[in-house]
């Protein structure tokens, strides 16, 4: 969404500091998902697994849920799952043998939801899910009854895949390329159903303001080397495409696809890049050697994790519904806003 830094500071904080878990909601009731859980009146104590816990995004993601459990008293053990579906299991039976009383989970497969649903169910622990979906009866949450789902706290897909198209929409029409000589990458992990809902989002939006320019569909595993190596492929199996437009689920599979382009000689003058979460485009923009990346739409992971520990707080604390899903607000940002818009780069 193309707001001004201030509207979303100002958004964020109202929904964070007050707790007010369905401000930004899709307006759906809670899901069958969202097993009853006897109310907590003592110290609450929650458990926070996410996948792939070093990336810049999730680090983030805990200090905000960190910083909220402190306002409100809750012990919060936070726990890198990486990218093993096994260890997602494990640890979910855990938290659960630890006496939790509630998860708040970020699955590196979704197909180990059933599993993962099941076990909190019979633990009576509450479980929340942020950024990704997972399905009580079924591996695929695209597949997924919608009384299924369990609740979430993330971002938008749609919304969010729609702001990465509109903008890379905006730098094309600066350049006119001639759309015989473009090529549109998009790149995800194509068994993560937010993934697929961004990137479909994109190419909706780009392919409304930009007729004909030719999409390519790249699998990737969502991270900067495999994204490299697959688009680098790509690349060169399309030696005569001169302009390139990227986008993805992530801001790994553009950098990615960036820096495939410029190993292959392509310049930065005909790379377009439009990145999602911003914490590594802005690396490109803190230095002085042209790039490809041309805008990234910044999502804060600090606000979610601070919102899924305030959403499953009053969960717990006063049996308050989880909504189907709640979300945090995002920025558009580029080389001359970026450092003014609150990333964090590392």
């Amino acid at each position: 969404m193309s707001r001004t830094t201030s509207r979303s500071v100002a958004a964020a904080g109202l929904l964070l500091a007050l707790g007010l878990t369905t401000a930004c909601s899709t307006g759906k009731e809670a899901t069958s998902a969202d097993a009853p859980v006897a109310p907590v009146s003592g110290k609450i104590s929650i458990t926070y697994l996410q996948k792939q816990g070093d990336q810049e995004y999730f680090v983030g993601e805990a200090a905000g849920a960190k910083a909220k459990a402190a306002e409100l008293g809750v012990d919060l053990k936070v726990v890198n799952l990486g990218n093993d579906a096994n260890k997602t299991v494990s640890e979910v039976q855990s938290a659960v043998a630890q006496k939790a009383n509630g998860i708040i989970i970020v699955v590196p497969d979704p197909a180990v939801g059933p599993q993962v649903v099941q076990t909190a169910k019979d633990g009576k622990v509450a479980l929340l899910t942020s950024d990704d979906q997972i399905c009580a009866s079924g591996p695929d949450p695209s597949a997924c009854p919608k009384a299924d789902l369990v609740p979430r706290i993330g971002f938008s897909g749609a919304q969010m895949g729609g702001e990465v198209g509109k903008r890379a929409a905006e730098e094309y029409k600066k350049v006119a390329w001639n759309p015989a000589e473009t090529r549109t990458i998009s790149a995800w992990k194509q068994d993560v159903t937010v993934c697929g809902d961004r990137v479909k989002a994109a190419k909706d939006a780009f392919g409304a303001a930009v007729p004909g320019v030719q999409n390519i569909d790249v699998a990737t595993d969502n991270t900067p080397t495999g994204a490299q190596d697959k688009i680098a492929a790509t690349i060169t199996a399309n030696a005569g495409v001169k302009h390139w437009v990227v986008w993805g689920c992530n801001d790994e599979n553009v950098q990615g696809g960036v820096t495939a382009l410029e190993n292959a000689g392509v310049g930065a003058d005909n790379v377009i890049g439009v990145g999602l979460g911003a914490y590594l485009a802005c690396k490109d923009w803190s230095g002085t050697k042209p790039t490809g990346m041309k805008a990234a739409l910044f999502i804060n992971g600090k606000d979610v994790g601070a919102l899924a520990v305030q959403t499953i707080y009053d969960k717990l604390k006063n049996s308050k519904d989880m909504p189907a899903e709640a979300f945090a607000p995002t920025t558009m940002v580029d080389a001359t806003t970026w450092k003014t818009s609150g990333v964090t780069c590392n």
